[in-house]
């Protein structure tokens, strides 16, 4: 495994760190403060190619590599966690299950205005009696002539109210379990999709999530993804991507928090010195690079291991476990080198702490994580 960066991939990371410094990051608290949707940035970043870095060039998109896109997640997540989330399931959760399991047709219909930033995307699976139980869907479709018709309600959904393509999962009758459920792809921009005011977060506040109820709303019959039944192994697929999102996610949140108390800590002065001298103040810098690094590689890993052949569960489950529990830590401890100070709005670590809670609960909480690479490990064990 060679997880040094090539040419284009520094050229990447680069472009995305001064994007983020000179456009997102001056207006991130702001933003914060009064939970308005950046659409201004999100128009900036379809320019730049960064809501479609998966998606083919020939389909509009930047053709990048996984590993590149995480880069740029990382770097958004370092300006503004906010703007991160909003770009990265646009990305993961919506354009890669198109690439992936989509007609061709399909992806010219929806990836090329998904990877230009004239549609903003994203993933409809969470309900309100069925989170981290997938397979318990109460959403359901029915044969509706031309169309397919969709009854139910959507809960948590990021990009609700800003986004018009949804990858959409529902079942066809409750007792048929995960064999029933089918993924679509469903234009939110129609009768029948009635998306409630957004949740008043506790974190990435300018990040919109709503819960959406579906009253009939209707879906033509070529936008149903994949196969009549195989919605549940999309929607577990595509987890197993996004993950790695989260995980990048995390580690541009702790990223932020870490280079804030390091230069908090080189110029604030106590007992005649800077705090960064004093060995408590050392050690926990030292242990946040430790966490850091430890993270950025246990990902790295995740993404070459990804390219290899069969399913990979296992290693995006034990990068954002890791990356996330680790966002938390570190950020925690970016408040504690604040002292009082990490306690107020005007410093930015206070917004990171908010902003890290989530990553430990969506895309599957550490709990989840655990029971997939607890899963993994029974069948590993078979063979010893």
């Amino acid at each position: 495994m060679d997880f040094g960066l090539d040419d284009q991939q520094v050229m990447v990371r680069d472009m995305v760190r001064s994007f983020g410094d000179e456009r997102i990051k001056p207006g991130a608290a702001e933003r914060d403060r009064t939970a308005e949707f950046p659409h201004d940035i999100f128009s900036e970043m379809g320019e730049l190619g960064l809501l479609g870095m998966l998606v083919p060039e020939e389909l509009g998109g930047a053709g990048m590599d996984t590993f590149t896109y995480l880069l740029a997640v990382e770097e958004l997540a370092r300006a503004d966690a906010s703007v991160a989330v909003g770009m990265s399931v646009t990305n993961s959760v919506c354009c890669w299950p198109i690439l992936h399991f989509g007609s061709e047709e399909q992806k010219r219909r929806y990836l090329t205005p998904l990877a230009s930033g004239k549609a903003i995307g994203g993933f409809m699976l969470t309900e309100p009696g069925a989170g981290s139980d997938a397979g318990a869907l109460a959403t359901r479709y029915r044969d509706g002539g031309d169309d397919w018709v969709l009854e139910g309600s959507k809960a948590w959904i990021t990009n609700a109210g800003v986004g018009r393509y949804f990858v959409c999962f529902a079942t066809k009758a409750p007792g048929l379990g995960t064999r029933g459920i089918s993924a679509f792809i469903l234009d939110a921009e129609q009768e029948g999709v009635m998306v409630a005011p957004p949740e008043e977060k506790m974190g990435l506040r300018s990040s919109k999530t709503a819960m959406v109820t579906l009253e009939g709303a209707r879906v033509p019959k070529d936008a149903m993804l994949g196969e009549e039944g195989q919605g549940f192994k999309i929607a577990l697929a595509t987890l197993d991507h996004s993950r790695l999102g989260i995980a990048a996610q995390s580690v541009g949140i702790a990223q932020a928090a870490f280079e804030e108390s390091l230069r908090y800590a080189r110029d604030r002065q106590q007992f005649g010195k800077p705090i960064l001298e004093h060995q408590g103040i050392g050690f926990r810098l030292a242990e946040m690079d430790t966490e850091l690094a430890a993270a950025r590689a246990l990902l790295r890993q995740a993404v070459w291991e990804s390219t290899q052949p069969g399913r990979h569960s296992r290693q995006s489950a034990r990068a954002k476990l890791y990356a996330s529990e680790m966002c938390n830590r570190v950020v925690a401890w970016a408040v504690q080198v604040h002292g009082g100070y990490g306690y107020s709005r005007e410093y930015t670590v206070e917004r990171l702490y908010r902003d890290a809670r989530v990553t430990t609960i969506y895309e599957g909480t550490s709990e989840v994580q655990k029971m997939v690479i607890a899963r993994a490990l029974r069948e590993a064990a078979k063979s010893l």
